[in-house]
């Protein structure tokens, strides 16, 4: 089955939308990390909190995407402008609009 990932991230006040630039900035790439689908969302309930939802085609593929070049530079990049407070949820994926291959 296929490995889904489930994190939100805290930006500092007004840096939110600097944040989501740089998340989406390299998703085109992903696929070929076998990204099977990435979703940047924003909190509803609050200004500085983005969600973001992964479908990979496993943990080895999404854990060699973080290690990539692309990926490091962006983290390099966004970290100055995030609190430090992270949630994470790993997940079994069993299927859903996205989720196949």
């Amino acid at each position: 089955m296929a490995y889904g990932y489930i994190g939100s991230l805290r930006t500092r006040p007004g840096k939110r939308d600097d944040v989501v630039a740089i998340l989406l900035s390299g998703a085109d790439g992903l696929r070929a990390f076998g990204c099977r689908s990435y979703v940047v969302g924003l909190a509803a309930d609050d200004p500085d909190t983005i969600v973001v939802t992964e479908v990979w085609e496993s943990k080895e593929h999404h854990d060699a995407s973080l290690r990539s070049p692309g990926a490091k530079e962006a983290i390099a990049a966004a970290m100055p402008m995030l609190t430090g407070e992270f949630t994470s949820r790993e997940l079994i994926v069993a299927g859903g609009l996205g989720a196949d291959a």
